[in-house]
Order: C-alpha cells, then sequence, then structure tokens
C-alpha cells in the first residue's frame, strides 16, 4: 500500500502479511518499493514458518521467493485490499486524493505505525 511524504514523486510503502487464515497482520515495514524492504519483510515473517505467498506479479517476489511457495496474481489478494480500504477511510495520510500528507519519512511511519498497533494488535502506546 502506497502514500506519500511531502511529494507523489516519493512514494512510501507500507508492506504488510496477513495470515490467510484469520486475516490478521502477522508482520509490516515502511519503505521504498525496492527488494531490500521485501527482504526486511521477508526475515520478519521468518519465524512464522509460512509455506505459501500470496503476492502479485511483482519482479522481487520472484527473484527472493522459491517458484513452489509462491503464488501470483489477484485471486487471492481481496483481504490484503479491503484491509487496504479500512486503512485509507481511517486515515487521511493513506487516502488517495487528499490534502493531508506527512512532511517527514519519521512522522509519517510513526503515525501509520501506531495506527497499525492498535488496530490489528491492540496495543495502545
Amino acid at each position: 500500500m502506497w502514500s506519500y511524504v511531502g511529494k507523489k514523486k516519493e512514494p512510501r510503502w507500507l508492506w504488510h502479511a496477513l495470515d490467510h487464515e484469520t486475516g490478521k497482520v502477522l508482520a509490516y515495514v515502511f519503505g521504498r518499493r525496492q527488494d531490500e524492504v521485501f527482504l526486511q519483510l521477508k526475515a520478519l515473517l521468518e519465524p512464522c514458518g509460512i509455506r505459501r505467498f500470496l503476492a502479485d506479479h511483482w519482479e522481487a517476489y520472484a527473484r527472493h521467493l522459491a517458484p513452489e511457495t509462491h503464488v501470483p496474481g489477484k485471486r487471492h489478494t481481496q483481504q490484503i485490499e479491503r484491509k487496504h480500504l479500512t486503512l485509507r477511510t481511517r486515515m487521511k495520510q493513506l487516502a488517495r486524493k487528499t490534502i493531508c500528507f506527512s512532511k517527514s519519512i519519521e512522522l509519517h511511519d510513526i503515525v501509520i505505525g501506531l495506527f497499525v498497533n492498535r488496530f490489528e494488535f491492540g496495543l495502545s502506546v
């Protein structure tokens, strides 16, 4: 899920992984849509013992996931798209057409991270 900091030419991505059975967020990271950020998320997911990744056709998945574990396509992404809609309706920084945006990467990540921690994990900070 993307948003931006300062201007739309500098997108900032919220990467998160859901448990397909429960719909719960397992882990999340912030960054650009680059291989190293995906690898950070993958490292956070190592203890979960994930056997199958349902994702889109982005090239980094083919580079860093074994073909037998990666199921590309839009068919199984309904849960995560629903999660994106919920986040967009509750956080103005994530809305697609808005005048509300973060001016610094740190504040962007902190505000959205606090919301995800509260909404998904019930953690108040």
